[in-house]
């Protein structure tokens, strides 16, 4: 009897690192320091918005996964919570990345973020972690729980935004 292939989950980490040679930008002061991008991104995290590594890297991780989703599946209505979009903000910030970003997972167009000023109530951080799941992603369940029924208050009802 044939044994069904293990799926191989996606990893955050790889997948944003797989940015660096899209960077068209500011490259220098991108890549300077030498560290990867997923390191470059802790640290930006660690200097101004989180405490301790352990926790930026897995907010950071499910931020990734949350945007990659939102570009490749751009039909299907995903949010975060407070928690998770300090990572997408921290992305969308480093523009350079933010743009290399874009050009790998979003076919070389831009994906605007403008939330809305009101934060819905209507679940979609659950329904985002299960989406998230589905496509083979491993999503940090505390972090998503967290904020289940408060998602950020992004308008994915355009085409090009989250």
């Amino acid at each position: 009897m044939d044994t069904p292939a293990a799926t191989r989950m996606r990893d955050p980490q790889e997948l944003l690192n797989a940015v660096q040679p899209h960077l068209q930008y500011l490259s220098i002061n991108v890549l300077d320091s030498g560290m990867t991008i997923w390191d470059r991104e802790v640290a930006l995290l660690l200097r101004d918005e989180v405490m301790v590594r352990d926790l930026a890297e897995r907010i950071l991780g499910n931020a990734v996964m949350y945007m990659i989703a939102s570009m490749e599946h751009a039909e299907v209505h995903l949010g975060v919570g407070k928690i998770v979009d300090i990572g997408v903000h921290q992305v969308i910030l480093d523009t350079p990345v933010y743009f290399a970003l874009c050009d790998l997972y979003n076919g070389g167009a831009y994906k605007h973020h403008a939330p809305f000023i009101q934060r819905r109530d209507d679940g979609t951080v659950t329904s985002t972690a299960e989406f998230l799941r589905s496509i083979g992603f491993d999503p940090d369940e505390e972090l998503w729980a967290r904020d289940g029924a408060e998602c950020s208050p992004c308008d994915s009802k355009v085409p090009d935004s989250h």
